[in-house]
């Protein structure tokens, strides 16, 4: 599971849509509808929010829209009630690092999005996360091709 930190404009389609199905199942395990990841690391910063359900709606309802923008068919039905205005805070470091990583998969599956985004220096988040100073998140399993 990667529920990227990173705006979702920057992914691929292929990108796009596993994370759209990604943050569908990990809205159902911290709707506690389903046995497996229960304990994946990248639901912790959900769970530490006041409101993880309105922080996973909401996370859904920006990857719905950059989908519509493209184009594609998203179901609107699956997005669900934001009862908050939550933001999460990420760190500089780990938005670097997915960058690292989301560049080195675009240039070997969508060589024409690689270079439309290898100039980027420093990326856009995904509007739930406010960005403060700091290393990678310690949920992070660090790959060395990143």
């Amino acid at each position: 599971m990667r529920l990227w930190t990173l705006h979702p404009k920057y992914l691929d389609g292929q990108g796009l849509v596993a994370l759209w199905r990604e943050a569908l199942l990990a809205r159902e395990v911290l709707r506690g509808h389903t046995v497996g990841y229960r304990h994946h690391p990248q639901l912790d910063r959900f769970r530490r929010c006041a409101f993880p359900r309105s922080a996973i709606n909401l996370y859904l309802a920006q990857i719905h829209d950059e989908a519509i923008a493209r184009g594609y068919r998203f179901d609107r039905s699956k997005l669900a009630r934001i009862a908050s205005d939550p933001h999460l805070h990420a760190t500089d470091g780990q938005l670097r690092y997915e960058w690292s990583w989301l560049l080195t998969k675009l240039r070997r599956r969508s060589p024409s999005i690689y270079r439309q985004h290898q100039a980027v220096q420093m990326p856009d988040a995904h509007p739930l996360f406010a960005i403060i100073s700091g290393p990678v998140e310690a949920w992070e399993r660090v790959q060395d091709s990143a």
